[in-house]
């Protein structure tokens, strides 16, 4: 019975053997909110600066790796944990459907992280060692996320933590390893991108909301209702986009950045996506149009800093 619930699960989210397996551990869809915030730190010192190759891509793959090694944990304690099961959705599934001992997963996550310590280590050789401070507390939270006795994921904070450690925190140190400064226009900045990085932790809440309540979550999508949580997160989208134009309107962003107003329609997939009561595995193209927003926007927010490095434009 067990078997059967299993195959008809991987096969409704047309999960596939052999590299997949690997691939969706790292939940992919989670990693553009580590490839973001750095691609907009170091534009924004392209802007002001110029940029050193080396830094922006050991910058770039160490985050990618603390991504990847929270999302490993992530799976990891709450198989532990026993919040995890065969009928689970958005997760990668390869602990309790593909049989991949929880050990390897766990080895793999702090492997993931050795390796990002020893890409800080060159960063930090090429710019501060001030910098070594702040990357190991930001491996330590992605640690106790899902670790240690009190998970953050299990608290109303996941979403802030997940919002300034992975948006504003990146950003910040993306611009000043390049620059060896930072100013309060690159933190302002920084808030919509970290607003679309908590908005996928939220998105990723809403689905799970029933599950973890029964397993004693107390999470902001707990806490404020399917419709509730449904109507926060358009609220951030409605603020993190005000801020955009307010910051252009400033000209502390380039004319340029008005295309970040593309990645609009997504944000609106996500909030129709989630209306209504719907299943977790039917919420699932939702909480990936949520992912996509995040993309699109810091992609073209990230290419509008560019343009403006090209063809600069003021008015």
């Amino acid at each position: 019975m067990s078997s059967v619930s299993n195959q008809n699960m991987r096969t409704s989210l047309n999960e596939r053997d052999g590299f997949q397996v690997w691939w969706r551990l790292l939940r992919p869809h989670t990693l553009t909110a580590a490839f973001v915030p750095v691609f907009v730190g170091t534009m924004l010192a392209a802007l002001d600066h110029g940029i050193h190759l080396g830094l922006f891509a050991a910058m770039l793959f160490a985050s990618i790796l603390i991504q990847a090694a929270t999302n490993m944990f992530n799976e990891y304690y709450d198989f532990v944990r026993g919040l995890d099961n065969e009928k689970s959705v958005g997760i990668g599934g390869t602990i309790v459907r593909d049989g991949i001992q929880p050990r390897t997963v766990l080895t793999l996550a702090i492997s993931f992280l050795v390796v990002a310590t020893l890409l800080g280590v060159y960063i930090c050789a090429s710019s501060s060692w001030w910098v070594a401070a702040i990357g190991l507390v930001s491996m330590l939270l992605g640690y106790l996320y899902s670790g240690g006795p009190y998970p953050i994921a299990y608290t109303p904070l996941g979403e802030l933590a997940a919002g300034l450690f992975m948006g504003t925190v990146i950003v910040a140190i993306s611009y000043y390893i390049q620059s060896l400064s930072i100013s309060w226009e690159v933190i302002v900045i920084s808030v919509p991108v970290a607003i679309f990085i908590g908005a996928i932790n939220l998105s990723n809440n809403i689905r799970d909301r029933v599950g973890d309540a029964e397993n004693g979550r107390k999470t902001l999508a707990i806490l404020f209702g399917h419709h509730g949580a449904v109507r926060f997160l358009l609220s951030l989208y409605v603020v993190a986009y005000g801020l955009t134009l307010m910051l252009i309107a400033l000209g502390m962003l380039p004319i340029w950045s008005l295309l970040t107003l593309l990645s609009i329609r997504k944000g609106t997939q996500s909030i129709h996506g989630f209306a209504g009561e719907k299943s977790p595995l039917e919420m699932m193209p939702a909480m990936k149009a949520t992912a996509q927003t995040n993309t699109f926007y810091g992609m073209l927010l990230g290419i509008s800093l560019l343009l403006q490095l090209l063809i600069p434009f003021s008015f």
